[in-house]
């Protein structure tokens, strides 16, 4: 419990740092918000006036603890263009980016996982040299190209799936799932590409260890001396799927802008178009958090996977 309770507390310094950086970067960029919000036509009483009513004719640091203070009410503020609470506009645009996040990371371990493990027990075979050739591909071509590459054959040429947009699960399985295989499996492939090369690389060194050749001398079969091989190897994989989080945000962004998909990938790009400072500072905040409580459930999965960990 303590172990659980340490690495808790570890995450809120981190989270301070991300607020500090995310309130300085909006704020040091260059342009002036009241000037770029107000437009071409403003007069610079109407651009003062808005200083005012922004906030921004306070010091940094005022601003920076007064913005802190709301945040920590649970208040995101309020978008400049749209005049909508931003926790609004993010709870609109959620299920969208949740929906394709989980099912691809769901998807990515599940295929995956076994393509690692398979190559390492296959090591230098031909099934070891496809998989990696794929991993190499997959990790190499840019999601955006990949995007366009299935839309113009599973939507356009062959009809079999929609083009772009999102119904929500609300209106039935089949017509959500059917909106979300083409983004899906964009998005996967990257992440496959990753956890199956770390799988490999770490199932293959675990299997050249004494135990498990001591393991095949005594005739044990092949699936339980790769499942022992495969838990000493949970580690570094566990490890990998945390880092490929990032991935994941940022391969959401360009996948909901491919596909059209109103999630808050596409929410971001129309923010920064717009310099709706609120909501790229929330969105940017709630990356993180995700990003940041990701990493620390896989630092906690280490005790399932090493019981001295536990000691």
């Amino acid at each position: 419990m303590a172990y659980v309770i340490r690495r808790i507390l570890a995450t809120l310094p981190v989270m301070a740092v991300v607020a500090v950086i995310v309130f300085l970067l909006i704020h040091l960029s260059p342009g002036d918000p009241a000037a770029l919000i107000a437009g071409d036509l403003a007069t610079a009483e109407d651009i003062q006036r808005l200083h005012t009513a922004l906030g921004l004719d306070q010091p940094l640091w005022q601003q920076f603890f007064l913005w802190a203070g709301r945040l920590l009410q649970g208040d995101l503020g309020t978008s400049l263009f749209t005049q909508v609470p931003v926790s609004r506009l993010l709870a609109q645009r959620l299920e969208p980016t949740l929906s394709i996040a989980l099912l691809t990371m769901g998807v990515s371990i599940l295929v995956a996982i076994p393509m690692g493990v398979l190559a390492a027990y296959k090591a230098g075979s031909w099934i070891d040299r496809l998989v990696m050739i794929f991993a190499v591909l997959a990790f190499s071509v840019p999601v955006f190209l990949v995007g366009y590459l299935l839309i113009y054959g599973f939507a356009v040429q062959l009809h079999w799936l929609p083009v772009q947009g999102y119904t929500r699960l609300s209106s039935g399985l089949w017509p959500w799932l059917r909106n979300l295989i083409l983004p899906c499996v964009n998005l996967a492939l990257v992440y496959i590409a990753l956890i199956t090369r770390m799988t490999r690389a770490t199932v293959l060194e675990v299997l050249h260890e004494d135990y498990i050749r001591t393991a095949r001398a005594k005739g044990l079969a092949v699936l339980p001396v790769l499942g022992h091989a495969l838990r000493n190897a949970a580690i570094p994989i566990a490890t990998t799927v945390g880092v490929g989080i990032a991935l994941l945000i940022g391969g959401v962004v360009v996948t909901e802008t491919v596909f059209a998909i109103p999630g808050i990938g596409r929410l971001v790009i129309d923010s920064v178009q717009h310099h709706d400072y609120p909501v790229i500072q929330s969105v940017l905040l709630l990356s993180a958090a995700t990003y940041v409580l990701i990493n620390l459930l896989i630092d906690l999965s280490y005790r399932l996977f090493d019981p001295r960990i536990r000691y």
